[in-house]
């Protein structure tokens, strides 16, 4: 876990407006050209010296951030990522069976390769990607398993993109936070948009306090204080605190501390369900204060980006072209249906549904919890590690995809709805390359929470959306069908995706080393610290291989005879 150091901007806080001192005073309006159509709004109360950021309507990617320069943890990736390369080559390289296609997969596998073993990916599905897959529809569009965005504060997913030579793949966006204020318009009748911008010019935490107490209109400057004051444990004891808070909700927490309802109900809600698909309700205060510090801790931390296309073709695919050509293998539609034990309950060999049985030295496991759950052995559903997971499930997502007969008026970012029934969404017609459309928009959006919804007709869950979209686009969507037309639609549901941060559940996830000598774990469900993201995937498989790398080398991992990797 990252410590409290970013819960200084409370202090700072807690000064007052004389915070503000070192903020030019003058102001200005957006820089560039408005596009057709779309009204200019002035950035009332924004020094135009630190802060710069696209018009609604007008596409810009910005350079990648200097994350090398500014984040220790980015440094960290990067070394981490070197002690695979530095490794002695093995006399024998493990033949590794490595269970799910997923960035937890992938990455495993990525650095099993690099550290000279031959791992052998093994996908159920006829596409890479596990929770971020993608696949075209009939007209060719894609249609995403989720709505994905890449943070400054990801360091070895960002290392990643690196190793593989597709940074440019990365579209960066302004230093935004950008919530959308539902039923609120502009003088031009548009949809309005509070912004927390975060300051070139300053580094951590000085930005994060410059784009907090610039913000005027979703807290009070009392609330700010309340807020401040109940965050000031978090600053006294750290670490241990944060953890601790794991046993609360983030209402809970609230309640306890003295926090205002309206922070609650005007940030706290948005936050959650981008987090975790899940209301302050039930979501553990400790993921919230683990965000806060990530992004306020670092410069660049909460800095967004975007992909630039599908994620399996821009980045699984090379992910798995690494590995391939350092003698790795990939096999798609390989469902394992039992996994097979040895007298001393190490595995033997994993059975496939097409009765084939795949035979390594050593196995890693990146099925979903609750997949895993059902593919246990019963042998091994009494050791406590194992056991220990049934506290683990998975939240349902719903992901929906809805194309529009002409431009909406949105932002080149990612957009917090505040709306009852949705979390983020995005024009990815504007804010992706691989997506752009001049004519049309295709709004990508996040439907949580899901629970209520999941077992529902996709007509009643584009209905519910629809009615949330009216007060979103007040000017260009109209009940009575006078503005833009849905042309289609695409509703994606996962039951059981990342596991549901409820408090308390930082007790049940295991650490990616099990007590069965040749099988190992990953998933964003494992130990570690970016929790259910896709750098706490990324990160699980790289802390699984070098889990096994080094138990190769110690000489732990019992090796196969003529080991073959699929036996009759």
């Amino acid at each position: 876990m990252m410590g409290v150091r970013g819960n200084a901007f409370v202090v700072l806080m807690l000064a007052g407006k004389g915070a503000l001192a070192f903020v030019p005073s003058s102001l200005t309006v957006f820089k560039g050209t408005a596009p057709l159509g779309v009204g200019r709004q002035s950035r009332s109360s924004v020094p135009s010296m630190i802060f710069d950021y696209p018009a609604p309507g007008v596409r810009k990617d910005y350079p990648r951030p200097p994350l090398e320069e500014t984040s220790q943890n980015q440094r960290d990736a990067a070394a981490f990522s070197q002690s695979f390369v530095d490794m002695p080559r093995p006399g024998r390289p493990l033949q590794v069976a490595v269970i799910g296609a997923g960035l937890a997969g992938l990455s495993c596998a990525k650095y099993l390769s690099d550290a000279g073993h031959e791992p052998i990916v093994l996908e159920a599905r006829d596409v890479l990607g596990g929770k971020v897959s993608a696949w075209q529809d009939k007209d060719g569009d894609w249609i995403e398993t989720g709505l994905h965005i890449f943070f400054g504060a990801y360091p070895n997913v960002n290392q990643m993109f690196t190793e593989l030579g597709i940074r440019d793949r990365l579209q960066w966006k302004s230093h935004s936070m950008i919530f959308a204020m539902p039923g609120q318009q502009t003088t031009d009748g548009f949809q309005r948009f509070s912004r927390f911008e975060f300051p070139d010019l300053l580094p951590a935490p000085l930005n994060g306090l410059v784009a907090i107490l610039l913000n005027t209109e979703m807290l009070t400057f009392p609330e700010k204080i309340q807020f401040g004051i109940g965050l000031i444990p978090a600053i006294l004891f750290g670490q241990k605190y944060v953890e601790e808070c794991d046993s609360l909700t983030v209402t809970e927490w609230m309640s306890k501390q003295g926090v205002p309802d309206r922070v609650n109900d005007e940030v706290f809600i948005a936050m959650a369900k981008a987090l975790n698909f899940i209301d302050p309700d039930n979501l553990s205060m400790t993921v919230v204060l683990t965000a806060l510090n990530r992004f306020l801790q670092e410069t660049h931390g909460s800095k967004m980006a975007f992909l630039d296309g599908p994620p399996p073709t821009r980045l699984c695919q090379p992910m798995a072209d690494h590995m391939l050509a350092r003698g790795g293998e990939l096999r798609m539609n390989q469902r394992i249906s039992e996994i097979l034990l040895n007298d001393d309950k190490t595995v033997k060999g994993l059975k496939m549904q097409d009765g084939s049985v795949v035979v390594a030295d050593a196995y890693v496991s990146t099925m979903p919890v609750d997949v895993l759950k059902l593919m246990l052995p019963d042998e091994w559903r009494p050791i406590p590690y194992f056991d220990k997971l049934n506290g683990l499930t998975g939240v349902p997502v719903i992901n929906i995809h809805m194309w529009f007969d002409r431009k909406l008026t949105t932002v080149d970012h990612l957009l917090f709805s505040r709306s009852p029934l949705l979390s983020v969404y995005a024009d990815m017609s504007l804010t992706c390359k691989g997506y752009r459309d001049d004519e049309k928009s295709m709004l990508e959006l996040v439907f949580a929470p899901a629970k209520d919804w999941i077992g529902r007709p996709d007509a009643d869950i584009i209905e519910a959306t629809m009615d949330e979209l009216y007060r979103l686009f007040p000017n260009e969507l109209n009940k009575d069908g006078s503005g833009a037309k849905l042309l289609k639609s695409a509703v994606v549901k996962t039951p059981l995706s990342v596991y549901e941060a409820t408090a308390g559940r930082e007790l049940y996830r295991p650490v990616q080393t099990s007590p069965i000598s040749n099988f190992f774990l990953a998933g964003c469900f494992t130990k570690q610290k970016y929790l259910a993201s896709m750098e706490g995937a990324t990160f699980s498989g790289k802390l699984a291989a070098k889990a096994l790398a080094d138990a190769a080398a110690a000489g732990t991992i019992p090796l196969k005879e003529a080991a073959s990797a699929v036996a009759a």
